[in-house]
């Protein structure tokens, strides 16, 4: 939980009553360096699904991905030679309309609200307008270069994944850290491999149809370790439903982005990372600049 250091703040930042950028200031030029020195093969893991027409979505708050073409060569070619071009130089457009919560994204700080409360003091009264978030939206995310670690949690139950509504808690995070002999560090990634990323594209309606996740113990148990975000292979991070509370929504977030300024990764494809077993890794997130979003689309990589 962070500190209170600027008063009028309900869920202020330790980095002062400026910052933007929540557990993102951990991520020193040293972390840095330390998380390119576990990179001795060279390998990548591409940890992004592919973004396409039909992706899942949790509705009504998240309409469709849709990816239609704005422009063909042909017609392009046809009408430059009208205007008096001497070659055929074709050029194709399209047209993209989605929200930034579809396929493999990261969470803006402002993205969840505890009433009207949002991170960093700020207050849905004065931070939203008609064209987003006025100070906490994803352009304030740095480039994520750090240490990275990935959890197979998907056999605790002697199956291929654990199944909706199957919490991960805080315990079942001590017994990882045990068996794989990983200690969670201050500016770490969290990555959690739940097996639930199998029904991506697959069965769209049962991937979010609820979830097995992190419970709020297990999210506090990663925040009060310093990480600076977490990623798992669902939509929301979170048990949905939470079988001790059915009746709280998304309290993961509100403790993550609002109290404490982590970052939530969604929809990551860990399966090559769990298949090949890779525990510790350096972890690289670039997010799009996208003034005032809620979220961005992201390709992360695992690099060994």
């Amino acid at each position: 939980m962070t500190q209170c250091l600027h008063e009028h703040a309900k869920f202020p930042s330790r980095w002062g009553a400026d910052d933007r950028q929540g557990a993102a200031n951990l991520l020193t030029p040293a972390h840095r360096l330390r998380a390119l020195e576990l990179v001795t093969k060279g390998e990548i893991f591409d940890l992004g699904h592919i973004i396409e027409n039909g992706a899942p979505r949790m509705a009504p708050n998240q309409t469709p991905f849709v990816m239609t073409l704005s422009a063909r060569a042909d017609n392009v070619i046809r009408r430059r030679r009208e205007m008096g071009a001497t070659n055929d130089a074709g050029t194709t457009l399209e047209r993209i309309e989605m929200t930034t919560h579809v396929g493999t994204h990261i969470d803006a700080l402002g993205h969840a609200t505890i009433g009207e409360e949002m991170f960093n003091g700020h207050s849905t009264r004065d931070e939203l307008d008609d064209f987003g978030l006025r100070e906490l939206g994803i352009e304030n995310v740095p480039p994520l270069v750090t240490r990275g670690v990935c959890f197979d949690l998907s056999r605790l139950d002697g199956d291929s994944m654990l199944g909706r509504g199957r919490p991960i808690t805080d315990r079942d995070l001590e017994h990882a850290c045990e068996a794989d002999g990983i200690t969670v560090q201050e500016g770490d990634v969290v990555c959690i491999h739940t097996g639930w990323g199998a029904h991506y594209m697959i069965d769209n309606e049962r991937y979010v149809s609820g979830e097995p996740g992190i419970d709020e113990s297990a999210a506090a148990w990663l925040t009060s370790r310093g990480v600076v975000a977490i990623g798992a292979d669902n939509m929301a991070i979170e048990v949905i439903p939470n079988p001790q509370h059915p009746a709280r929504v998304l309290p993961v977030h509100q403790h993550c982005l609002v109290e404490c300024g982590v970052y939530l990764i969604e929809n990551l494809d860990l399966r090559e990372l769990a298949t090949n077993a890779v525990r510790e890794f350096c972890f690289v997130l670039l997010a799009t600049k996208f003034r005032g979003a809620t979220g961005s689309p992201v390709r992360p990589i695992a690099m060994v």
